[in-house]
Order: C-alpha cells, then sequence, then structure tokens
C-alpha cells in the first residue's frame, strides 16, 4: 500500500525534530570544546554540506545572486547574525549544564514569534492568542520570582531565533539557498576566528574523535532542514506547528533524565504554565486553519 504524501511529510517532520531534541546530547559531547570554536566548525561544515548539496544540483549560482543583490544581502547579513547568536546560545547552555533552560527557551519561542508578528507585521491577534502570550509571561516572571533571576538563555534564544524569523520573512529565497547565503557570509570569520584567536586547526589542537564530531554538526545542521522543507510542503501548517513541540520535549526530557538538571518547584509551577500556553495557542491555530479551510471551500 502506497505512503500519502502527507504521511511522508508528517514522518519527516518527526525525524527533524527528534535530531533537533536530541541534539543536546551530542553537543554535550564537545562540552569541552570552546562553545565559539564549535560555533565556527559548526559554520565551516555547514557550508561543505550545503555547498555540496547545491552544487549537485546545479544551484550554486542562486547563492551567487542572493549575495549580490545589495537589497537582500542586507536581510542575508541580519538573519545570520541573529542565526549564529541562536547556535552559540544553545551550544553555550549545553556546554555549562543548563539544557532545562534551552528547552524552555525553544518553548516559549512560538509565542515569542506571535507577538513579534503583531509588532513588526501588524497581525492581528485572536483573544486566544493574547491569553496565551500572557500566561506563558507570567510563567517567566513566576521563574524570575522563584530563582532570583531572569531566565535570561530561555529569553535570548526565543528572541534571537524570533527575530531570525521575522527577517527571513523578507527573504524571497528557498531555504537552503538562504542559509547558504548565511553561512557564507559568516564563514571568513569562524576562519579568522579559529586562526587567530580560537584552536588551531587540524589534529594537533583537537583530536581526531573530536574533529569527526565537529564534521557531524554539518549534516545536523543541513539535513533536518532538509527533511522539515520536505515536510512543509506536505503537511498542514497547524500539524507542523503541534509536532514542533517534539523538540523542546525532547530537549527537556534530556536536561532532566540524561544531564540531571535540577527541576525545582518553580520549574514545576512555571512548566505546566508554558505547557497550558501552547495547548491554549495551538487550539487557537487548529481552529483558524479549520475556519480558512471552511471559507476557501465555500469560495469554490
Amino acid at each position: 500500500m502506497p505512503v500519502s504524501p502527507g504521511a511522508k511529510g508528517i514522518l519527516a517532520l518527526i525525524v527533524t525534530c527528534t535530531i533537533w531534541g536530541l541534539s543536546s546530547l551530542y553537543y554535550h559531547l564537545l562540552a569541552h570544546v570552546p562553545s565559539l570554536e564549535v560555533l565556527c566548525y559548526r559554520t565551516l561544515w555547514s557550508l561543505i554540506f550545503f555547498a555540496a548539496l547545491l552544487a549537485a544540483q546545479g544551484r550554486l549560482s542562486e547563492v551567487r545572486d542572493a549575495l549580490r543583490n545589495w537589497r537582500t544581502l542586507r536581510v542575508i547579513v541580519a538573519a545570520a547574525v541573529m542565526i549564529s547568536l541562536n547556535w552559540f546560545g544553545f551550544i553555550h547552555s549545553i556546554s555549562i549544564g543548563n539544557a532545562l533552560e534551552a528547552s524552555l527557551g525553544y518553548y516559549i519561542f512560538p509565542l515569542v514569534a506571535v507577538v513579534m508578528g503583531a509588532v513588526v507585521f501588524k497581525e492581528k491577534l485572536s483573544a486566544a492568542q493574547i491569553a496565551a502570550v500572557l500566561l506563558a509571561a507570567l510563567a517567566v516572571l513566576v521563574l524570575t520570582i522563584g530563582l532570583g533571576v531572569a531566565p535570561w538563555i530561555a529569553l535570548f534564544l526565543a528572541g534571537t531565533f524570533g527575530a531570525y524569523g521575522v527577517l527571513k520573512k523578507g527573504l524571497d529565497l528557498g531555504g537552503v539557498v538562504s542559509v547558504t547565503a548565511e553561512v557564507t557570509v559568516l564563514a571568513p570569520f569562524a576562519m579568522l576566528w579559529l586562526i587567530f584567536q580560537g584552536t588551531e586547526l587540524g589534529p594537533h589542537a583537537i583530536d581526531w574523535s573530536d574533529m569527526a564530531l565537529l564534521a557531524l554538526s554539518g549534516i545536523l545542521t543541513g539535513l533536518p532542514l532538509i527533511l522539515f522543507s520536505f515536510a512543509a510542503r506536505r503537511v498542514r501548517l497547524s500539524t507542523v506547528g503541534l509536532v514542533q513541540y517534539l523538540n523542546p520535549t525532547l530537549q527537556f526530557a534530556c536536561a532532566v533524565l540524561f544531564f540531571g538538571n535540577p527541576l525545582t518547584p518553580w520549574h514545576a509551577i512555571a512548566f505546566p504554565m508554558i505547557w497550558s500556553a501552547l495547548a491554549l495557542y495551538s487550539l487557537s491555530s487548529i481552529n483558524a486553519d479549520r475556519a480558512a479551510r471552511r471559507r476557501a471551500r465555500a469560495a469554490a
């Protein structure tokens, strides 16, 4: 029995979110390598992966054309800065043993994105979306008061990824082409840092096992993006939104079960509040999606 395109899309989406969710285990293996160096290697190996893929497809010229357009280049540079900050924040959170807060950041990201959409693009928020955002803000406030410090890592990850999404809306490029252009912009800085400030390139500074792990970062960055693009074309947007919560959920499980991050009473209060906010937001999105499809059928 042939598998439907929708089923293939959902399978690809589950694999994508599983890779993202378990990536903290991978970066934990590199916790002894300075976070900025891991970021630099991830940038360079991602460029190699994406460039090879586009070269095989005969599409490298699309990257060149994007970088030659001054208006597009400005957006690409800004997006490159945001995604590199986000990557660094996640890598650093794992290296310092704070994977729990990283998972919180990706839980609240959809709600931060909603707020950014309202501010930047003047998108109207439903009553349910407003309630979800307020509930998430209250959860962050509870953590801040309870722990005596704001969850800065979570806010940083959600904010940079949200800003990255806002910038990507202004790019009329495919996902792979866009990310390739971004890492192309970042690559010279990554190379300079490794040569002049970070560890020396080669096996004399980092052993071969670490170098093999660092090389794998290119695949771990590129493969999920390709699978996600495949899924997004075949799966409803509301389904994409729901399945994506698998990512921070797996990060949460890794933080508590594998890394032993302490789950304080304040976390036990704040995380259910975040989950309730996401449930409210997801229900609102599903209802909006159904209403849009009903209007489309009525128009047809």
